[in-house]
């Protein structure tokens, strides 16, 4: 018999944990990814990302010098939050947007 999905994995409609996904048609928040908080083993889903953001994504050839210092500030503005690790909405954008 198959393994029955966690209930917040069936509820953000993810394939697991830690598998971030777009979420084109939710009104703010363009992603949304389930993890488990490692002090307390409990999963947390977490929205994170400006729906219609023009992030730049990962650095590419050939890159304007304006998406460069975009990414270079968001990565200094959230600094202190995308340390916190899997559980902060930062870390996730940090990862999956920039």
């Amino acid at each position: 018999m198959p393994k029955e999905k966690h209930p917040s994995l069936k509820r953000a409609g993810v394939s697991g944990f830690d598998k971030p996904k777009r979420t084109p048609s939710h009104p703010t928040k363009s992603h949304v990814v389930v993890t488990k908080d490692p002090s307390t083993g409990n999963a947390k889903t977490i929205r994170f990302g400006q729906q219609g953001a023009k992030t730049s994504g990962k650095p590419k050839a050939g890159e304007t010098q304006v998406m460069k210092k975009k990414r270079a500030s968001f990565k200094a503005r959230h600094s202190k939050n995308i340390k916190k690790g899997k559980t902060s909405a930062a870390y996730w954008a940090d990862k999956v947007k920039w």
